[in-house]
Parts: C-alpha cells; sequence; structure tokens
C-alpha cells in the first residue's frame, strides 16, 4: 500500500484489491464510524475517503459493487516509458504473461551555446525519434495482439515519451483502452514494471482528514 501527497490537500493511498475489506474496516474504526454514498466515505469525526475503481473494472455505483468487482482477474496492457527506455507487458490480475524491455540511447541536456548546441539539439532529437519507433514496435508486437482481450492501457513514466510511441498510428487500436491514471515511476526495468502491475490493479483512495487531524 502505498500514500502520497494529493494536489489541493489530503493523500492518494492505492490499496491493493486483497486488502481493501480491511482497509475500509480500519477506516471507520479510526473515524469513530462512517457512512457511505456511493464510493464516498465520510468518517463520524469528519474524515472523507473517496474510492477510484482501478484501471479496467466495469462502473460501480457503491462499495459492495466495488469489493466486488476489484476481486476479478482483468487483462491489462502496461507501457511504461522514460527518455530511451521502455517497458511493455500484459497482466492477468497479478501475474505478468509476458514483457520487454528495452534501452535507447538519447542524450542528456547540455549548457552548450551556439552551433554546437543546436547540433545537439538536432542529435537529440534524433536519438529520440529512434527510441519511440523501437518502442512503438515493442508495443506492437506484445499489444496489438492482445487488444481484444485487454480491458485498460496503463501508461506512466515520462509523459511526452508516451505520447510520442502512442502517436504511431498502427498503435490507434490502443488510445481508446488507456486509462487516465498514469504511473510515476523511475526509468523503466523489469522490477518496475512488476510494480507497475501493482499499481494498475489498486483502487486509488483519495483520503482528507478532519480539521483536527488523524490518519486514514
Amino acid at each position: 500500500m502505498s500514500t502520497r501527497p494529493a494536489a489541493g490537500g489530503g493523500r492518494w493511498v492505492d490499496v491493493p484489491p486483497e486488502r481493501l475489506e480491511r482497509w475500509l474496516e480500519n477506516f471507520a474504526a479510526r473515524h469513530g464510524g462512517c457512512d457511505s454514498d456511493g464510493l464516498m466515505l465520510t468518517g463520524t469525526d469528519g474524515a472523507t475517503a473517496e474510492l477510484s475503481p482501478p484501471p479496467g473494472a466495469p462502473p460501480v455505483t457503491d462499495l459492495a459493487e466495488l469489493q466486488r468487482v476489484v476481486q476479478e482477474p482483468r487483462r491489462v496492457g502496461l507501457l511504461l516509458a522514460r527518455k530511451g527506455a521502455v517497458a511493455v507487458g500484459v497482466a492477468d490480475g497479478p501475474k505478468v504473461l509476458t514483457s520487454k524491455v528495452d534501452t535507447h540511447y538519447v542524450q542528456g541536456r547540455t549548457a552548450a551555446g551556439g552551433w554546437s548546441q543546436q547540433r545537439f539539439a538536432r542529435r537529440r532529437d534524433n536519438q529520440a525519434k529512434a527510441a519511440a519507433a523501437d518502442g512503438a514496435a515493442i508495443v506492437e508486437r506484445l499489444l496489438l495482439p492482445e487488444v481484444r482481450a485487454l480491458t485498460a492501457l496503463v501508461t506512466g513514466g515520462d509523459r511526452t515519451a508516451v505520447e510520442a510511441i502512442l502517436a504511431a498510428p498502427r498503435l490507434a487500436a490502443l488510445v481508446p483502452l488507456r486509462h487516465e491514471r498514469f504511473l510515476d515511476v523511475p526509468e523503466p526495468r523489469r522490477a518496475v514494471l512488476d510494480e507497475a502491475v501493482a499499481s494498475a490493479r489498486a483502487v486509488r483512495i483519495l483520503v482528507r482528514d478532519p480539521a483536527t487531524g488523524g490518519r486514514g
């Protein structure tokens, strides 16, 4: 379970499906009981918790439905990209069925000026384009054959790198599957991909404490 600050106040908590029931029980216990309205919990002390279904889950209207559907296996595609590194995989529930990790060299930025800087910028742009093309080829090979079975495409890393890969016209069939959840991950490696699968399965909860404090 991971926690991080939320823009505008509160914090995001990612809860694995297997731990959701216990988390809900603990939230109620810590906040003196609670009432639910759809996917919103309100504690007696004023704390709130707003739950978001994981990518690929069907629409739900209440907590009972959410607890049921999050336990069901879903086949999800993942695309993680940062600079010249890319990780692509297909996961069924917590299990990675197939994956590919690749690294393509892309130079970092430089403080040099004049013609040298312009040549460097062109070289770096060409390297980034080559990395995006290689990434698109991996996505095509691993995800396109699964497109009818995928319930969602979850992306993460660097948005510019991901957008460059998905801009390839041959990947158009995947774009409607892309989920709004964007994972903040380091340079993609196989271990990072495994962690991303856990994040993609998690129920994301926005917790806001009452003015007196407390922990959700």
